[in-house]
């Protein structure tokens, strides 16, 4: 599969995006300085100007790189096993990558407010990068989604919601491994919004391939934007 996440002609760069990520998790952004994350990569903040000219343009490209490894982890599983485009599947899958990587956790539980004021539009990010809307229109038009089910992105989106909430707010006794959360996300997907019966293999491995074009499709344009910017986009 194609890395579309670009290697950085200087290795510092993945250093302080990772010093940033880490540093995002623990504080928030309002309590992260540039300084703090020069000193995290063990650079000057001069260094880190020099990549990203303003702090919210690096902690956009912190969000976006996380964006485009889930994608990458999402497209390498439909590559693996097109059974894998079953909207139960995907939905299990979804979760068990988003779950596992810190900065997209902490946006999808709630766990991380303060980045509201970075401005970025999170929305921009479903619908750009990781495609929902779209995603689950080609899903229902090949037949994989029940045909009866009422406002198709709103009811799924509420149906696994609380998978992700209900990890901020249960008690620490009462939790579940990250495994037996996403089996269970499955089990209500698949009784609840799909078929009795799937479609044949042959449906899936084009519904896989469909799926896969459609994740990759904004991948190139949101890989740039990770370690350039167009001084006339640049903010003081």
């Amino acid at each position: 599969m194609e890395d579309h996440v670009p290697a950085s002609p200087d290795p510092r760069a993945d250093r302080i995006l990772d010093a940033a990520a880490d540093l995002l998790v623990q504080r928030g952004y309002r309590k992260v300085a540039v300084e703090d994350v020069a000193a995290r990569a063990s650079i000057s903040k001069g260094t880190v100007y020099l990549h990203w000219p303003t702090k919210r343009q690096l902690f956009e490209a912190v969000v976006v790189r996380e964006g485009i490894a889930y994608v990458e982890q999402l497209v390498a599983e439909l590559r693996r096993d097109c059974e894998a485009v079953l909207p139960h599947r995907l939905a299990a899958s979804t979760y068990s990558i988003i779950m596992g990587r810190p900065v997209l956790r902490a946006l999808s539980t709630g766990r991380a407010p303060e980045l509201e004021i970075m401005g970025l539009d999170h929305g921009l990010l479903e619908r750009e990068l990781l495609m929902q809307e779209r995603l689950f229109g080609l899903l229902a038009a090949s037949g994989l989604i029940r045909a009866d089910v009422p406002d198709l992105m709103y009811t799924m989106k509420a149906s696994s919601m609380g998978f992700y909430l209900l990890d901020w707010l249960e008690p620490p006794t009462a939790r579940l491994d990250l495994r037996q959360k996403a089996d269970a996300l499955a089990y209500t997907i698949k009784h609840a919004f799909e078929p009795p019966v799937p479609p044949g293999r042959d449906v899936l491995e084009t519904v896989a391939e469909q799926a896969i074009a459609l994740l990759e499709e904004p991948l190139p344009r949101y890989s740039a934007q990770i370690y350039t910017y167009d001084k006339k986009q640049r903010t003081p």
